[in-house]
């Protein structure tokens, strides 16, 4: 695969990904407002973007055929601990402009700055430690 199509992929993956997440988000936001609610949403939305980032990197961005449960689980798992760091980037971005501003579109305006950044640092870090087998 081309240098240029695989970014493509990657970047489309990364919206699905976003709209999955911000969807789930807008769905918890419906049960009620406030700061409870705001956090619940947040990780309901995290966390749906995560397995529906993960299912699609895995398959179509770095090819990786890995078999079983026991390695799949761990992968998984360091595929969230690569998140870790891009998810408080994207939390704090998108935590900041709802402070600041205190609307749904400032709120989903950080949400995508914060995701954007997150991606770009998190691509790399799979690559290198999640996925080794994928392409270069």
């Amino acid at each position: 695969m081309t240098r240029t199509g695989l970014i493509i992929r990657y970047v489309a993956f990364a919206a699905v990904a976003v709209a999955v997440n911000l969807l789930v988000q807008r769905l918890v936001l419906l049960g009620g407002d406030g700061s409870l609610w705001f956090v619940a949403a947040l990780g309901a939305g995290t966390l749906a973007g995560l397995v529906v980032k993960y299912l699609l990197d895995k398959r179509w961005v770095f090819f990786d055929e890995t078999q079983g449960a026991a390695a799949q689980g761990r992968q998984f798992g360091l595929y969230s601990l690569m998140g870790v760091a891009t998810t408080a980037i994207f939390w704090v971005t998108e935590t900041a402009f709802w402070l600041t501003w205190g609307t749904d579109f400032a709120r989903e305006a950080g949400a995508l700055i914060g995701l954007g950044v997150g991606y770009l640092t998190k691509y790399q870090l799979d690559r290198r430690f999640v996925f080794q087998r994928g392409p270069r």
